[in-house]
């Protein structure tokens, strides 16, 4: 009996504690990256255009980011698609949503990452894309060919848009990239991580999602910032580990009580929507 009222006693001071040592607003949640096109603050947009507007009640890129991700030669970063011949509409479509998701999405946060590059301070890495929006993008490309396994650098850029370098050849993709895991790793620099994850499972980042039913995004960053949060060493473990977080508990938490005690609203409801009563 002793143990056990023990253990209720310290998950209450860990939920306490949280309430005074947890910032109202999660710097990782609702932010846009330090990019070349990305705004300051997400908001909404009224004109997003054609695969970008399931972003449109809260988005990190403009109207005219929006139309210049869909056109063949786009102005956001002079990349020619169509390097290897003409890339077919069913698998550019999967290039240009995943533009979307880079410019567009406010739910990256947990993954944005120091950038030493002139064009942008951050970048992302190891977002950790659902399992069916990596394979049929991998589905729907594997018969286009490409020069190159990594897409961010080493092209041919003499003409002002990518060639692909010399002594390069055109290939299937699918022998460029063996499997999904391949395409979704690799051609931006590990930006994502292939997950088994599926989509809905709020535990990965979809490129597609019908709006209609909400970002499903929002709930798969709060997940994660919530995971980095608890163990800033690594996401890796899937999950949360309450029992030993609970040994572990620090006795400055301890200390803190009195704080918490006294910073309890009247009716002693913990956490503001910010904190973990939201989670």
């Amino acid at each position: 009996g002793l143990a056990m009222g023990m253990g209720v006693g310290q998950v209450m001071l860990v939920l306490m504690a949280a309430c005074v040592v947890m910032p109202a607003k999660d710097p990782l949640l609702n932010i846009c990256m330090d990019a070349k096109h990305h705004k300051t603050k997400p908001g909404p947009e009224g004109k997003l255009h054609d695969q970008c507007a399931p972003w449109k009640d809260n988005a990190c890129c403009t109207a005219n980011t929006s139309s210049e991700a869909h056109k063949d030669q786009s102005n956001l970063y002079n990349f020619n698609w169509n390097h290897c011949g003409l890339m077919p509409p069913k698998c550019k479509r999967h290039f240009i949503q995943d533009t979307c998701l880079y410019e567009c999405s406010p739910n990256l946060g947990p993954w944005i990452d120091q950038a030493d590059s002139s064009w942008r301070r951050e970048r992302i890495l190891h977002v950790p894309l659902c399992k069916e929006d990596c394979e049929e993008w991998w589905e729907d490309c594997k018969d286009y060919l490409t020069c190159k396994e990594n897409w961010h650098k080493g092209w041919n850029w003499a003409t002002g848009t990518n060639r692909c370098p010399w002594g390069s050849m055109c290939r299937p993709f699918n022998q460029v990239f063996p499997r999904p895991k391949d395409l979704c790793e690799k051609i931006w620099s590990n930006s994502y991580k292939y997950t088994t994850e599926h989509r809905g499972s709020g535990r990965c980042i979809q490129m597609w999602f019908d709006p209609a039913q909400g970002n499903p995004n929002v709930v798969v960053a709060k997940y994660y910032a919530w995971k980095k949060r608890s163990s800033p060493a690594g996401m890796e473990n899937v999950t949360p580990e309450t029992d030993k977080a609970v040994r572990d508990l620090p006795w400055s938490v301890l200390v803190l009580l009195p704080l918490a005690l006294a910073m309890l609203p009247e009716g002693g409801r913990c956490c503001g929507s910010h904190g973990w009563g939201s989670l």
